[in-house]
Formats: C-alpha cells, structure tokens, sequence
C-alpha cells in the first residue's frame, strides 16, 4: 500500500511512518519543506497547505490512503491573537487543499483521514459528563477550531472516497508529545496533579494510536469520526499517579491554576485547568482491540521503566 502522510514529521507522523514501513508500506511525506527530519526510508514531497494545490497533487493521485495530521503544535507557545489564527489557519487550510486535490484527481485514494482533537467536546472541570462520538461540539476555541478543521475535510466524502475522522486524545510517550513536557518536575521530586486535578485527560498509548490509524486504514467498515482515546479516561489526580508509580518519583505536589495561567495564558485554561472524559465507543463497537487500555501499563511502556 502507499500512504501519503501530511504532517508526517511530527510525533505522530513520524511514529506512524516507522510502523508502516516496518510493514512494507511505501510511505510520502508532504512538507512545507522539500528537507527536514523525516523517517529514514521515507520520502519528501514540499507542499504549500494554502487551500489550493499544487504539483504535489500527482502524489495524492498515486496514493491508496492519505492520512491528514498537519497543524501547527497546539501547546508550543502561548496563545497571542496571531497563534491563535495559525492554530486555525494551518489545520483548516490544509484540509481543505488535500480536499481540493482529491475532488481533482483522476484516480482518488481508497481512504482518507482526518486528524481532530479531543478537544472538539469543550472542556469541563472534572468528569461527571462522559463524551462519545455523538456528543455535541463545545462552544470554546478547540472546540469550534476542531468543528472547523473537520469542516475542511467534509468534502472528501461526496467524492466516494471512505472518509475517517480521528479524534486524537493525548498520546502517550516519554520522547515527545504532551507527556513529554509533564515530565521535569518529576525529575526535580515537584510532580502532581494540575490545578484542581479533578479535571479529565483523555489520553491513549502511541502504539495504540499507531494500531487504530492502521486498522481505519485498512477495514472498509471504519467510516466517520473515531474517538482515539482509551476506554478508560482518569482525571489529572490519577494520571499524575501514574507518572509518579513509573517513575519512581512523589507526585504529590499540585501546581496551583492561577500559576498556570500567569504561564501559559488563555492555554492553560483550555489545555490544563479543564479537560474532557472521552471515550472511544464507536471504535470498539466496529471491533478494535485496545492494547493497553488501562493507565497504569501504559504509562510504564510510554516511560521505559
């Protein structure tokens, strides 16, 4: 099979990219630089994600599936009016020129995915509500820059190609992503719980993330949006316990919200202080089989230890 990555130099891209090489898979990564760091074995396709497309189109006519993971990093600096409007920009542009490119091309991908965000749901200030597939969108920022990101793809489904929407939680893993930048204070003894630590993450194992792109890949009965997250949620409390047991280290020490906000700004409250209980139940209604569904062992094999 050959698989189009946009995106594909990020964390998730990148890790997708090794599993399906170690498949055999050809894989194309498209970037806005014709360079960068990509998986070896890979190739490099430069693309400009405005909303129009370009000669990077033939790549999407020689394809089996294109998967959509481009997006400027949600939680790499503080959120100013312009950050936000990249945010935005970059997600919902580059749907709309791979659309655009699969509308024209003479022969259109088997499938098509569409990376969204947990996020879509709103965020709330612990767990009490618990958010499938149905659930209505939230009112704030990621929620309505999720509904327009997901708007941009919508296209793709009156063409006939097999439309996928994954709703990405937080994955996990001690090299890169969210869980990452969690990390340090645990080192220095400080880790715990953010803010309250009643407010829900909905976080999923990256090779668990890795297994469910590939099975929407390739079971023609995957269609529609996907909640990739695992069955079982925990509010920050619990996974900063979880850190904590892994690593050996306390994590007893909570960092209190107004600290987070002089930080981080309007992003704390929207990525930190808040947060969604989602689960993934049309996922595991069509039959996907979590690997580590539980936070414990997860946290474990994301950290090494």
């Amino acid at each position: 099979m050959r698989v189009v990555i946009a995106g594909g130099t990020g964390f998730l891209g990148t890790a997708l990219a090794a599993r399906l090489l170690t498949e055999q898979h050809a894989v194309v990564i498209l970037s806005r630089g014709a360079s960068g760091d990509t998986t070896p074995g890979t190739r490099t396709v430069a693309w400009t994600p405005d909303g129009s497309t370009g000669p990077w189109v033939t790549e999407i006519e020689s394809a089996d599936a294109v998967i959509n993971l481009a997006g400027a990093g949600i939680a790499d600096t503080r959120w100013t009016p312009a950050r936000k409007q990249l945010l935005l920009d970059s997600r919902v542009l580059s749907a709309r020129s791979l659309a655009e490119a699969i509308r024209g091309a003479r022969r259109k991908p088997s499938v098509f995915v569409q990376a969204s965000g947990a996020g879509y749901y709103g965020a709330f200030e612990d767990g009490r509500v618990t958010l499938d597939e149905t659930s209505p969108a939230g009112a704030d920022l990621l929620g309505q820059m999720c509904v327009q990101w997901e708007a941009g793809a919508q296209p793709i489904a009156e063409t006939g190609v097999r439309l996928v929407v994954i709703r990405n939680g937080v994955a996990l893993a001690r090299h890169d992503g969210a869980l990452a930048r969690m990390l340090w204070p645990y080192y220095l003894l400080i880790g715990g719980p953010v803010a309250s630590g009643r407010q829900y993450l909905s976080w999923i194992a990256l090779d668990d993330w890795v297994a469910m792109v590939l099975w929407a890949i390739t079971n023609e009965r995957v269609t529609g949006v996907i909640n990739a997250t695992s069955p079982n949620p925990v509010d920050n409390r619990t996974f900063a316990r979880a850190i904590g047991r892994a690593l050996h280290r306390p994590s007893w020490a909570p960092v209190p919200g107004f600290v987070l906000r002089l930080l981080y700004g309007e992003m704390a409250q929207n990525m930190l202080i808040l947060g969604q209980r989602v689960v993934p139940v049309h996922a595991e209604r069509l039959g996907f089989k979590f690997q580590y569904p539980e936070i414990d062992e997860a946290m474990r094999v994301a950290l090494g230890t």
